[in-house]
């Protein structure tokens, strides 16, 4: 762990999983410029690094690296307790840390569909079980899940990752009703196809997605800084994108056999 000192006192502190790169790292950015302090997680330590001496350069601010793998079991705890001892009360959970991977079921490996699920599902839930619980405790926290468009509907060849965010926004909207009236906010920001790292490792793995007309590709910062408000305003869903917003509005008013109809047309096309 490293702490970069900052020149003046912050808003609070925002912890920010999957900070290395892609929307976790433009989170960040958001963040900081807003004033608040960061708690830096992802497995490599050394963009972590680079990150904080960036962005504390630029908004003095102070700035935690703590590398962890959030697929382990045990990873959240660790980190809430490291935080405690250190007297890190966490204002802001940002939950982006995810994984994709991008095929048939039937032709994906066991070890591959799980890698999903223990980090998209399981080591997000450990997150929110780690911090939600103080902030309700002092009565005021904010939750940004980082779901997905994907959350709306079945998608073909991405089957279980679709699920594990469909998850991430039903976990999210709940938690919403729970801790209503509570001081804690939980926010779903479900960004359509974005410019990340993701959508590079997608397209090596299948050229097909590179045909993806660039009008439906959305700017990561741009999605960052619409997560960002979201979360601070206290909305329960945010969807960025006039496209993603109607492919969300259609999906929801399109009768469940045609959109698995229409959605395995789709993924036909991206095989």
């Amino acid at each position: 762990m490293a702490t970069i000192q900052a020149k003046h006192a912050a808003k609070g502190t925002a912890l920010i999983t999957g900070a290395s790169s892609g929307i976790g790292e433009s989170l960040a950015g958001c963040f900081a410029a807003a004033g608040f302090d960061l708690v830096l997680v992802a497995r490599s330590a050394d963009k972590l690094q680079a990150l904080a001496a960036a962005l504390s350069a630029r908004h003095s601010i102070q700035v935690r690296v703590e590398p962890a793998d959030l697929s382990q079991p045990e990873a959240a705890s660790a980190l809430a307790a490291k935080l405690k001892r250190a007297r890190v009360p966490v204002e802001v959970l940002v939950n982006n840390a995810g994984v994709l991977a991008q095929g048939l079921f039937a032709g994906m490996s066991a070890a591959s569909q799980q890698q999903m699920i223990d980090l998209n599902v399981a080591g997000l839930t450990a997150m929110l079980s780690a911090f939600v619980p103080p902030m309700v405790e002092r009565g005021s926290g904010r939750v940004l899940n980082v779901a997905s468009i994907a959350s709306f509907q079945p998608v073909p060849s991405l089957a279980t990752y679709a699920a594990t965010k469909a998850y991430v926004l039903s976990l999210t909207e709940s938690l919403s009703e729970e801790l209503r009236g509570s001081g804690v906010s939980v926010t779903a920001l479900c960004p359509g196809i974005t410019a990340t790292r993701m959508l590079d490792t997608a397209i090596q793995a299948n050229a097909q997605v590179s045909r993806i007309p660039g009008v439906l590709i959305g700017d990561v910062d741009d999605v960052a800084r619409q997560g960002f408000e979201a979360c601070l305003k206290g909305d329960v869903i945010c969807v960025p994108g006039v496209v993603n917003q109607v492919a969300v509005l259609a999906s929801r008013s399109t009768p469940k056999w045609l959109l698995r109809r229409l959605s395995g047309l789709l993924g036909r096309q991206v095989r």
